[in-house]
């Protein structure tokens, strides 16, 4: 049977849609597979191995017991989403009106699913950098979107900023910014960011920020573009609980925004999920809660593991790339004489027994071919396990 439908779009735009009509599974289910097959080490995936705060995870059981089960309201319980706007205010400055500008979505993945199907109509243009995150262009495209890109140029990770003022046109409607930045790691700078918000007032666009790793930045400071002159008014703000608190797996996210735009953002969200995770909506309340201590503490505790499998990468032979934030770390594999990035990564379990995605899997042709070597590797793990793998890949360079 043939199943015609706006699916195709969606998996065309992720780069899974074969020339044959057959739908490839992500990279990331691909190697996750092939790292419970072969048991290495899946350093593929960006999720921890710990858990996250007990005072979470408590929250989250004592909510259940108490009895919050049945639908939460359509925007948001009202303790998550003061607790968001406590939180933009404590660590931003920003006065966010919680009722009216706080809306909770399941995880930041449906957040932005949902604010891009409110806000595109066919042909109109997304301007992402490139490496992206593979669901921008599956809901770009399943929007009937036009994605453009600017690339950001390896080693740094740093876009040529001409080159953003000429893809940013009066076609564009949505600029969409992921910083800190997944899969390269880098934290997008000031003057980067208001390009952007220039660029956006300029050709009336709408900026739309994924910052779900907004507090796993070691050393530049993470920005939020909203924070920026001329920033606000132009932003949606998506971030999640699942990276900051090791709960990847709860699906509680947010964003805000000036009332108007997530009054239509409401309007697509509520067919999609129209609400989630009843329970564990106290729990991330009570998260953003937790003193400064607890935030400044996990980004040095990820800075640490990063560290220590950077280190192991380069003992094995591999060019590493600096990461500046996120779960992730990119690494080159050419001095060791691997040319073909996804080749490496599907031989890596057996070399040396570790998983990792090739950075193609974010990108399209030409950077694609541009970059055919570079490997990223996850670090969210407990440190003997980042050991481990570091053992493990030394022998590549042996």
């Amino acid at each position: 049977m043939t199943v015609s439908g706006a699916w195709r779009a969606a998996a065309r735009g992720a780069g899974l849609l074969g020339a044959d009509g057959v739908v490839r599974p992500t990279i990331f289910a691909e190697m996750s597979a092939l790292a419970v097959r072969t048991g290495a080490i899946n350093l593929g995936q960006g999720f921890p191995d710990e858990d996250g705060p007990a005072i979470v995870l408590d929250a989250a059981v004592d909510a259940i017991r108490g009895g919050a089960n049945q639908y939460p309201p359509g925007i948001g319980i009202p303790e998550l989403r003061h607790a968001v706007a406590n939180h933009q205010r404590r660590f931003y400055g920003l006065e966010v009106d919680p009722d009216r500008e706080v809306l909770v979505t399941a995880g930041a993945t449906e957040g932005i699913a949902a604010t891009l199907l409110a806000l595109l109509e066919p042909g109109d243009e997304v301007v992402t950098f490139e490496p992206f995150y593979d669901e921008y262009a599956a809901v770009i495209s399943l929007a009937g979107g036009v994605h453009r890109t600017v690339p950001l140029e390896p080693p740094a990770f740093r876009p040529d900023l001409d080159r953003l003022r000429e893809t940013v046109t009066d076609h564009t409607r949505v600029i969409l910014v992921n910083t800190p930045h997944n899969p390269t790691g880098a934290v997008l700078d000031r003057e980067t960011l208001m390009t952007i918000v220039e660029l956006a007032h300029r050709h009336d666009a709408i900026i739309v920020t994924d910052e779900v790793y907004e507090h796993l930045a070691f050393g530049p400071q993470h920005i939020p573009v909203a924070t920026l002159p001329g920033g606000w008014e132009r932003t949606v703000t998506i971030s999640s609980g699942g990276k900051t608190f090791n709960t990847t797996g709860w699906k509680v996210g947010w964003l805000t925004a000036p009332a108007e735009l997530v009054t239509a953002i409401l309007a697509v969200k509520q067919f999609l999920t129209y609400v989630n995770g009843a329970p564990f909506q106290p729990a991330m309340a009570a998260g953003l809660a937790l003193p400064d201590a607890f935030f400044t503490g996990i980004a040095a505790a990820l800075a640490h593991k990063r560290d220590v499998l950077s280190a192991g990468l380069r003992a094995a032979g591999f060019d590493v790339h600096r990461s500046d934030g996120t779960y992730f770390v990119v690494a080159d594999a050419a001095p060791l004489g691997h040319a073909d990035a996804v080749e490496l990564c599907c031989r890596l379990p057996e070399l040396a027994g570790v998983v990792a995605v090739p950075l193609s899997a974010f990108c399209r042709d030409d950077y694609a071919q541009r970059t055919a070597s570079l490997v990223r590797f996850a670090f969210c793990k407990r440190v003997e396990v980042l050991e481990e793998a570091a053992a493990r890949l030394a022998a590549l360079g042996g």
